[in-house]
């Protein structure tokens, strides 16, 4: 016979969430390797003594991490979604039928803290995934990604005009020469909407012009084959090892990443030191190569595998340097004087050698060499010796392999992070609240790592239990049967 299921909704006489949450749960297993106490005497300098409880340190935290292991990506579909799982009730210490904090509780609670709090809940994390043998420290591989922001294009206004003219020359001419497309001179060229406006606006955007109203920190920037549009930087540091994350944070998008490589290998060294492990390599792409950034692995004693940026060149076809006179002679013999030093494009300091004019004007090779110019100009980077000597080894096969491992370690964590773990876009605004969302994604990543590398540890524990017994098992038996056959 058919069966119909009849609902009536009745009070619970005795429902406990212990009881229903399976002991292999996620959220389960996670609250008993979490410990955040120490969290109460770490905010304490926040609240008054006066007025309402706020929300308890811990159970925010806890919001917070089911927000990016869930992917959720705002406060209020964190609570819905906590609402209904018994699972993440359990997790955050709130039973069936209590009331949950209202979705701006959290908001403002995230404003209150500083950034300190969250790197040391991150340092605690990650202190946890050392203890467990995940992270060797010995080499780390850098790398970073644009965020988006909470902001479109559309909030891009011209910045005002200040005072000290000398100062901001450049800004103002720059400024004068964006196309007025628009009768309101305070929006944007293009911000109408037109497609015929978009591609002239697009190469006039500057963020020395520009400012979004409603996110001053967020910068244009743009990669090969995707839109311009308002990002942060995050920049990450992930362990060889284990592709645990040992340093995360965010940065201005309109920033180059060898500008931001003196600080993560800095904050990446301290949070090693502290669970006493040492760098000493480090692997990136060539966006990290600069003459401030080779320096700055030398006086720390760190190896690095960075190619060098596009406008290095290991020797000068047809030229020859004079180490002891610093000068170069071209193939007929004639001098290039060093003049001065001068910023390309990259703000990387290059020393300017230039021949003489005279000696290029009756020179057989003149329209090889320099065309319709009056004389040859050869510009090498002011630390050229490190260059060399980054270039040299980045020849041997071992720097190939570290080029593989690189992609294979900091890549596949980015993806994760962007995809899976609510770092897509920032839906916060300012600098301070989008490095504190990177760093809780960061804190999501490693403890799914830490839960799943205990997961396996314990199936090697069962497993070599259990291949013992066997073993144990077998000698029995055969002992036994030994005993036998002699008598």
């Amino acid at each position: 016979m058919q069966g119909k299921k009849h609902y009536t909704e009745q009070l619970f006489k005795s429902f406990q969430l212990s009881q229903r949450v399976p002991e292999d749960n996620f959220y389960r297993r996670l609250k008993g390797l979490l410990d955040l106490q120490w969290l109460y005497k770490e905010t304490k300098k926040y609240y008054g003594t006066d007025g309402q409880q706020s929300i308890d340190p811990a159970v925010f935290f806890k919001f917070m991490l089911i927000g990016y292991l869930e992917n959720l990506g705002s406060d209020r579909r964190i609570i819905n979604t906590v609402s209904m799982r018994l699972d993440m009730l359990f997790f955050i210490g709130y039973d069936i039928d209590e009331p949950l904090p209202w979705h701006s509780t959290l908001s403002r609670t995230r404003q209150l803290y500083g950034e300190d709090v969250f790197k040391e809940l991150f340092r605690k994390v990650l202190s946890l995934c050392i203890d467990k043998g995940m992270v060797a420290g010995k080499r780390q591989a850098m790398d970073s990604v644009a965020v988006q922001a909470n902001a479109s294009m559309e909030s891009l206004q011209k910045k005002e005009v200040l005072k000290d003219v000398d100062n901001y020359t450049d800004e103002l001419n720059e400024e004068e020469s964006l196309p007025d497309q628009t009768k309101n001179d305070d929006l944007p060229p293009g911000a109408s909407g037109k497609e015929s406006d978009s591609k002239e606006w697009n190469k006039s955007l500057s963020n020395h012009t520009l400012q979004s109203t409603t996110d001053k920190d967020a910068r244009v920037s743009v990669k090969p084959g995707k839109p311009r549009r308002l990002n942060y930087l995050a920049q990450v540091s992930v362990d060889t090892a284990n592709h645990v994350i040992t340093q995360i944070q965010s940065d201005f998008a309109d920033k180059k990443d060898s500008q931001c490589l003196p600080s993560l290998v800095h904050n990446t060294i301290g949070n090693l030191s502290e669970n006493g492990l040492q760098m000493e390599e480090v692997l990136a792409d060539g966006n990290y190569s600069s003459s401030e950034a080779l320096r700055m692995l030398e006086e720390n004693n760190i190896v690095g595998y960075i190619p060098n940026f596009g406008q290095y060149k290991s020797f000068r076809t047809g030229f020859t340097y004079d180490k002891e006179k610093d000068r170069y002679l071209c193939s007929k013999g004639k001098v290039l004087e060093y003049k001065s030093i001068k910023k390309s494009h990259r703000n990387a300091k290059m020393k300017q050698y230039r021949s003489s004019s005279k000696d290029c004007a009756i020179c057989s090779l003149k329209s090889q060499c320099i065309g319709k110019s009056l004389h040859k100009t050869i510009a090498v980077a002011v630390d050229k010796e490190l260059f060399e000597k980054m270039h040299n080894r980045l020849q041997t096969p071992t720097a190939k392999r570290m080029k593989k491992l690189r992609s294979s370690t900091v890549e596949p964590v980015l993806g994760t992070l962007v995809n899976f773990l609510g770092m897509r876009r920032i839906y916060t605004k300012g600098i301070s609240l989008a490095d504190k969302c990177m760093t809780m994604a960061a804190i999501a990543y490693n403890l799914k790592k830490l839960m799943k590398w205990q997961s396996k540890k314990a199936e090697a524990d069962i497993k070599a239990i259990q291949n013992g017994l066997q073993s144990a098992f077998l000698t029995l038996t055969n002992t036994i049967k030994r005993y036998y056959y002699i008598t």
